[in-house]
């Protein structure tokens, strides 16, 4: 039987650099294939490419796309154009890219359509599990949640009815619960439709979750394909093996390992394996040698010429240390009391109390909506409408950050989910540190750039990144940049934000770590997160939100393994796991 999808040799180049080389794969009606891998990969690029796009300053050199039996890298330009929706569709991971802020929701789903009649608009949402009453048709982006505006980008995306949808990172950022409810719709739209899904993300749990079939990207070509149990439970290339080693588990506490030096650029040499430098299994033929890709002993097909021997091993996996248990008598570094916030009137936080001791994690966690960015900017001081009573360090401390003490500030410090949010673009990365150690400390330029690239080498940025400005680092390097900046203010407390929500695994793993360390030398912390996984790992004690109340809380391992709460239940039921066999 034929397939509705096949794609073979697709290759990206920019500046005579390869960023994706040679990618092929097939795939039948209703069947959906994970490709995963970290940053830099060449993920996106691929997705972007089966639409016949590239980004400004790359070219489409080679392959086929073939869909429905055309091959739209073939067309000319205004047939592809009329090929996309009505072939392939595609969904981005923010949908905001993909909705103009400026028009209603009825307008949004009807532009591509030839009848756009209103019946049409309603089963199209409906279709996605979204009302179709003329009250959400009239809504605009803004007064969507962002789970409801990305089931709209996907009712955009499938309303031409095409036969391949590629979805790039269309979870990355969600709640738990968020996430499973668009990955139920995935899978329905690909049963119901008989529509073949690509579905790019790097995590590797939610690919379990969805994809028949995983293809794993590395250096912008294939390391590793196959079915998708095969591929996650009996990885042959070292590269997959090491993703899965730094997934963590809300089932179990473990220490995440990160992938040790960094992905390869564009400009970087080709000689030999690409992974060479970062594998445990490389010996001198992989420095000399380009692998093709072959079977290998588990059944999946690897580009390593140590496939066979990486399937066999087993691999052990670390243990994280005991979580703190404080002393009955030690006193509470932050005593939290009846916190109540409101948005312009309206209340959002309802009576949150907790106590939080010197060097422990505490986890705040929630579904989007459930309160714990506002809780946060609270202890902050970066929330107007608050009232309650919060004491730090054994002092009260007054609700707006412009009322307390310049000790109290520089000791509670905030990194922020989007790390622009405490960077200056128009800053190097060494300058925006020294801003906070001239106004805490009154340093020398001197003393201060000496500080400065201690605290970067605290959390891995090397001294010749110091010069850069943040626009110019990677998402995981501009999160240990904003760390840094908190650290190098001595902090007691740190606040964090879904400071790892839109980062890889690997990149996940050596934040998680880089913080696990830091609470060793001092500062206590408060993680915010929708993320179980994460929490399991790091946090000694949890609260659980919903709603804005505190409807759980505890010791991290109590809570998660039995949780009493109805609601902490489902957020459990809804964490996805990377199967082990």
């Amino acid at each position: 039987m034929a397939k509705e999808v096949v794609v073979s040799g697709v290759t990206v180049e920019a500046a005579g650099n390869p960023i994706v080389r040679k990618i092929g794969f097939e795939l039948g009606r209703g069947e959906v294939l994970g490709v995963v891998g970290e940053s830099g990969s060449g993920k996106s690029t691929l997705a972007l490419a089966l639409l016949g796009f590239a980004r400004p300053g790359a070219k489409i050199t080679g392959g086929r796309v073939v869909v429905d039996g055309v091959d739209l890298l073939s067309l000319p330009a205004a047939e592809l154009r009329r090929a996309r929706g009505r072939k392939v569709a595609y969904v981005p991971q923010d949908p905001a890219t993909a909705l103009n802020p400026g028009l209603r929701v009825s307008t949004q789903l009807t532009e591509g359509l030839d009848q756009p009649a209103r019946t049409r608009v309603r089963q199209l949402l409906d279709t996605v599990g979204l009302p179709g009453d003329d009250a959400f048709l009239r809504r605009r982006p803004r007064q969507l949640s962002g789970g409801q505006q990305q089931r709209v980008a996907i009712a955009m995306a499938v309303a031409a009815g095409p036969r391949l949808i590629v979805l790039d990172e269309p979870t990355t950022g969600l709640d738990v619960a968020t996430q499973s409810r668009v990955l139920d719709l995935v899978r329905e739209l690909c049963r119901a439709r008989d529509l073949a899904a690509i579905y790019v993300s790097h995590d590797l749990a939610v690919v379990s979750d969805v994809a028949d079939q995983v293809l794993v990207m590395y250096g912008g070509e294939t390391v590793e394909h196959g079915p998708a149990r095969e591929v996650l439970t009996r990885a042959a290339h070292p590269y997959t093996r090491a993703l899965l080693a730094a997934v963590p588990s809300a089932t179990h506490r473990h220490r995440l390992v990160p992938i040790r030096g960094r992905a390869p650029g564009i400009e970087d040499p080709r000689a030999g394996c690409t992974f060479a430098p970062r594998c445990d299994y490389a010996t001198t033929a992989c420095s000399t040698t380009h692998p093709t890709l072959a079977r290998s002993a588990s059944g999946t097909l690897a580009r390593c010429i140590h496939a066979d021997e990486a399937a066999r091993s087993v691999h052990d996996v670390p243990r994280a240390p005991e979580p703190n248990v404080p002393a009955a008598d030690q006193a509470a570094l932050l005593s939290v009391s009846g916190l109540n916030a409101s948005y312009r009137g309206r209340q959002v936080v309802f009576d949150v109390s907790f106590d939080l001791r010197p060097g422990q994690c505490l986890a705040v966690v929630g579904e989007s909506g459930s309160g714990k960015t506002t809780m946060s900017r609270c202890l902050a001081g970066l929330h107007a409408e608050q009232q309650g009573s919060m004491v730090f360090a054994g002092e009260p401390v007054p609700p707006a950050a412009a009322r307390r003490g310049s000790r109290t500030r520089r000791e509670l410090q905030y990194v922020f989910q989007n790390p622009y949010g405490s960077l200056s673009p128009h800053r190097t990365v060494e300058d925006g540190l020294l801003v906070a150690l001239r106004h805490y400390f009154g340093v020398t330029t001197r003393e201060g750039r000496r500080r400065a690239r201690a605290a970067l080498d605290r959390v891995e940025i090397p001294a010749r990144l110091a010069g850069r400005y943040p626009s110019e680092l990677s998402g995981g390097q501009r999160q240990r940049v904003a760390i840094a900046r908190a650290l190098v203010c001595e902090p007691k407390l740190i606040i964090c934000d879904e400071v790892t929500s839109a980062l890889d695994v690997s990149v996940q793993a050596s934040v998680v770590e880089l913080l696990r360390s830091l609470m060793n030398e001092g500062p206590s912390m408060i993680f915010v997160t929708h993320n179980l996984a994460v929490v399991r790992s790091i946090a000694d004690e949890v609260v659980v939100l919903s709603e804005g109340r505190a409807v759980e809380s505890g010791r991290t391992e109590r809570v998660l393994a039995s949780p009493s709460h109805p609601y902490t239940r489902s957020l459990l039921a809804a964490t996805l796991e990377v199967p082990t066999n």
